[in-house]
């Protein structure tokens, strides 16, 4: 497959979603918290990294592939606020038949104290929401993969709960001899079984259409990663109403408006994400990515600093896969993922 037609696709299912979804607002919002270190040091979100990384069949299940059988990793996020999440997953292979792996993607929200409307203290209660991923991929040919995951999903919040269930699709074109991966993904598309209140609105979930390419170079220690994703809404922008105010004039009342070009390139910049990895050993990588959307949102004007920006690094000690990430949302600080990965073949593998 050519990679004009991983992009003709994207373009096919943006256009039927566009009127359907948008970014914010939905159930199961969680499902958009990156759980990889690897992941966050690269920006955020990836789908075409293609290597043993049992980590990234989370965001596209096409790259689950036989060189991650028998697999484990587990994650763990310190976000803010005291909110706890993280990920486990496992795969396993059989021949003729295809990749199998199974994981857990949970968010701990804590513990909370209760109070009736009048502001009496009445008893703790705890929040917290769970993704169960049951993955499937094989190859169609030396070149080309499929993968789907199917998601059922728990919501708890206090005396509130939810179920719902959603897939995600991916196609991931890998050409090793070039050093070049192209994919196509579908994430969250699925639906509320139940409403947490009776005779509730059923709300949609955070659907997601992403294409992603990564470059390795022959000569050279680097790898380079570009991800475009909500390819099924163009604009994502929003307007405070602060910012309103300010775009006023404060004599005719009339919206000052910016230069067409500048506002077309970046609602089309807010779909990307820039991630690239070096290799200081082979045991040791550095990692770097920038999120030019979260800088938009989630930086202050007067003092952006280094939001949008995230690093991170790999270590390999023995049998054990270590990554730690660090990924700037705002100026108060900056959550830390931690990862584990191992091939549990190694620890009785016969010599």
């Amino acid at each position: 497959m050519k990679l004009y037609t991983v992009f003709s696709l994207s373009l096919l299912f943006g256009s039927f979603a566009d009127s359907l979804c948008q970014v914010g607002g939905k159930a199961f919002q969680f499902l958009e918290m990156t759980n990889s270190a690897r992941i966050a040091a690269l920006g955020g979100k990836s789908v075409s990294i293609y290597d043993n990384d049992l980590n990234i069949t989370y965001y596209n299940p096409s790259i689950l592939s036989e060189g991650m059988n028998n697999h484990l990793v587990l994650n763990y996020v310190n976000f803010f606020a005291g909110i706890n999440y993280g990920y486990a997953s496992y795969a396993k292979s059989i021949d003729k038949i295809g990749n199998f792996a199974a994981g857990i993607h949970y968010q701990n929200y804590g513990t909370f104290t209760g109070a009736d409307i009048n502001g009496r203290k009445t008893s703790d209660f705890h929040a917290a929401e769970y993704a169960f991923g049951l993955i499937y991929s094989r190859k169609i040919d030396s070149l080309l993969q499929i993968g789907v995951n199917l998601k059922p999903l728990y919501s708890s919040l206090e005396t509130y709960s939810s179920f719902a269930i959603a897939v995600d699709a991916g196609i991931t074109y890998h050409n090793p001899d070039k050093m070049f991966t192209a994919s196509l993904v579908i994430r969250n598309l699925g639906t509320q079984l139940s409403t947490y209140y009776p005779d509730g609105e059923y709300e949609s979930l955070p659907f997601d259409i992403a294409i992603g390419i990564s470059k390795g170079l022959k000569h050279a220690p680097f790898k380079f990663y570009i991800i475009a994703d909500h390819l099924e809404k163009f604009d994502l922008t929003y307007t405070t109403e602060k910012e309103e105010e300010k775009a006023q004039d404060a004599f005719t009342e009339e919206l000052s408006t910016d230069n067409r070009f500048d506002v077309t390139m970046d609602k089309v910049m807010r779909h990307f994400i820039f991630g690239t990895e070096l290799n200081i050993t082979r045991n040791f990588m550095l990692r770097f990515g920038y999120n030019y959307r979260r800088r938009q949102e989630m930086k202050i004007e007067s003092k952006p600093g280094t939001i949008g920006f995230s690093w991170g690094l790999g270590i390999k000690i023995s049998k054990f896969h270590f990554s730690y990430g660090r990924s700037a949302f705002h100026l108060a600080g900056s959550p830390n993922y931690f990862s584990l990965s191992m091939n549990l073949s190694e620890f009785y593998k016969k010599f």
